[in-house]
């Protein structure tokens, strides 16, 4: 039991609701809660049966608490929420997820509106439909309005730019407004039909559809009754795949899974009766034992302090004890009512079970990855000879194009796999092009320096990509830092450089080694080896392609924006400027015989 004096603290604590935060001695933040009560709430941690083994960690480290009292139970969450977002406590469960949602932009500002996929803040004129769950969801939908509805979506510089009508005309995907292909009456009819079916009037747009065909066919004209016909027929295709029948309105649809520790929230986004997709998370566990106590935690940060449109109804498959406090704090937040439920029917509940079960399935997927992962790692330790299996691995690799813009990549991998959190780049400076030892000795004394200084953790197990030269480098920085406990081994291609035939080069004896093609230790390097190269390469082209988008002239000491203009209009060009002699340089305005000597020598410096 914890150090700390609990009896004497909850004499004196209120009983009014509050959030309460927890240290340990070296004034940690720990857990931040908050409570209807908060003396009933934090004596609850308290007693002296019936906590689990999770909790009886937590009050151990505890060495004091602290409390904020609040006027009401709503209160007490936005502050919880607020306290867990800026520090991160590492008892509370944390969400991860600060990437913008994708909207569909429909412009009104034009004569011919423009469907496109937006993110960001919402500042031009038009119709935002949305968000939906991922850009791939925003792609999908927008590939089949543009086969139904043909409503252009190209970029305005390209569309007002046109003389003659674009391939997506000829594959009938546009009506070929930029050329006059259309009407404007018959285009507005599009963008109205577009915007009926965003907004999920789908049976209202089928009505006037049907309506459309009927009369063109009586007037006899058989071509636009036949498009009405193909755009009600790919309606009536979609809304039977959606399955919503008897469905209706705005919902999210939230359902947990547990299984052996671990956790799965699957959200399903419904707009305007249409399943727009889902969306999965693994929150890791903390103090939470059940649906319910996930999805408390879970709602107020997926929900609150973000851009996230918060729906009228949020279904749940396991209604938390703080429900109506959730709901209340949803509605203040979006302006209107917002209901938590648990218990619905007929659509609504296949819906729901249908959540169950793919986050169900998600999580034993989950699962068996992380146990396969596990295996693996087993095996390596028994391959390598280690005395427990690696907690922690990291691989390196170096990535250039003939020594130009060289880049080295550090991959992290755990028992569970990829930390791609902690991955880190360096892009290699001041090595000669093409000298791989020298680009890993200094990506190596880079990362360890910053390590051996307590910024991160060691690894147990460090792959080096490379042969004996490589691992000599590597043995060579770790050494030089007095990092003695990690194991080296170098993972090089072998003779015949295909998958299953790399040679281990063992850094403690320089001995050689061949793992069988189906070794599980083998496959394991792999992958981590595999990730390593891609994520070296991924740093390499975008360094490669940001330098030769920048100009020669950029980076010259003393030469500014304004001389660069100078320079470009007297020449013609960055390559003019370069082939250019002292005394040619000295005849642009602005440049002294000194500037002309600095700007000839950088150049040709920096060419050799």
């Amino acid at each position: 039991m914890s150090g700390f004096d609990h009896k004497s603290f909850l004499k004196r604590l209120t009983t009014r609701p509050g959030v309460y935060q927890m240290y340990n001695a070296e004034r940690e933040l720990l857990y931040v809660g908050k409570a209807k009560n908060l003396r009933n709430r934090v004596s609850s941690y308290f007693r002296a049966s019936g906590l689990t083994e999770k909790t009886m960690a937590l009050v151990s480290r505890i060495a004091d608490i602290q409390v904020t009292v609040t006027s009401t139970e709503v209160d007490a969450l936005l502050l919880e929420h607020n306290l867990i977002k800026t520090h991160q406590p590492p008892y509370n469960i944390l969400l991860r997820d600060d990437k913008s949602y994708p909207y569909i932009f429909l412009s009104s500002e034009d004569k011919w509106p423009r469907l496109s996929l937006h993110r960001g803040s919402k500042r031009r004129k038009g119709t935002y439909f949305g968000p939906y769950p991922s850009a791939a969801a925003v792609r999908e939908s927008l590939h089949f309005l543009q086969k139904v509805f043909k409503v252009r979506q190209c970029e305005d510089s390209y569309f007002r730019n046109r003389s003659r009508p674009c391939l997506q005309y000829q594959i009938d995907r546009c009506t070929g407004p930029c050329v006059d292909m259309v009407s404007e009456a018959e285009y507005a009819e599009q963008v109205e039909n577009t915007s009926l079916f965003l907004r999920g009037k789908s049976q209202e747009l089928m009505v006037r559809l049907a309506d459309d065909m009927e009369r063109a066919a009586t007037e006899l004209r058989f071509e636009e009754a036949a498009r009405y016909r193909d755009q009600l027929s790919q309606l009536q295709h979609v809304q039977a795949t959606q399955g919503i029948e008897g469905g209706s309105g705005d919902l999210d649809i939230l359902a947990a899974a547990l299984d052996r520790g671990r956790a799965c929230v699957q959200v399903l986004f419904v707009r305007s009766a249409r399943v727009l997709g889902s969306k999965t998370y693994y929150p890791p566990l903390k103090l939470e034992e059940s649906e319910a106590e996930v999805l408390s935690a879970f709602l107020p940060q997926y929900y609150l302090g973000g851009e996230r449109q918060i729906p009228r109804d949020i279904l749940v498959n396991a209604l938390p004890d703080d429900a109506d406090t959730l709901a209340e704090a949803f509605t203040v937040s979006a302006g209107r009512k917002v209901r938590l439920r648990s218990r619905v029917r007929e659509a609504r509940a296949r819906w729901l079970q249908l959540a169950v079960q793919t986050a169900q399935t998600n999580l034993a997927a989950h699962l068996a990855g992380r146990e396969t992962t596990q295996e693996r790692v087993q095996a390596l330790q028994a391959e390598l000879g280690l005395p427990e299996p690696p907690q922690r691995m990291e691989c390196f690799d170096i990535s250039h194009s003939s020594g130009e813009a060289t880049v080295a990549s550090c991959v992290v991998f755990d028992q569970e796999g990829p930390r791609k959190g902690d991955y880190r780049k360096f892009n290699i400076e001041g090595v000669a092009a093409g000298d791989d030892y020298g680009a890993m000795q200094q990506a190596l004394e880079r990362r360890y320096k910053r390590l051996k200084s307590g910024e991160g953790v060691l690894p147990d197990l460090l792959l080096i990509d490379g042969g004996k030269g490589q691992v000599a480098q590597a043995l060579s920085v770790l050494e030089e830092l007095q990092i003695l406990d990690v194991t080296v081994v170098g993972v090089a291609k072998g003779v015949t450089r295909k998958a299953g035939f790399e040679t281990l080069i063992m850094g403690d004896s320089g001995r050689e080694r061949q793992l069988p093609g189906d070794s599980s230790a083998l496959h394991l390097i792999q992958y981590i080896r595999d990730e390593a190269h891609r994520f070296a390469i991924t740093g390499h082209r975008a360094r490669r392609d940001k330098a030769r988008r920048q100009s020669l002239l950029e980076g010259i000491p003393g030469v500014g924006a304004k001389r660069r203009r100078e320079l470009l209009r007297h020449f013609g060009s960055a390559q003019g400027v370069k082939n250019a002699s002292v005394d040619e340089l000295k005849k642009v305005g602005g440049i002294s015989a000194t500037m002309a000597q600095q700007i000839y020598d950088h150049l040709h410096t920096a060419a050799d």
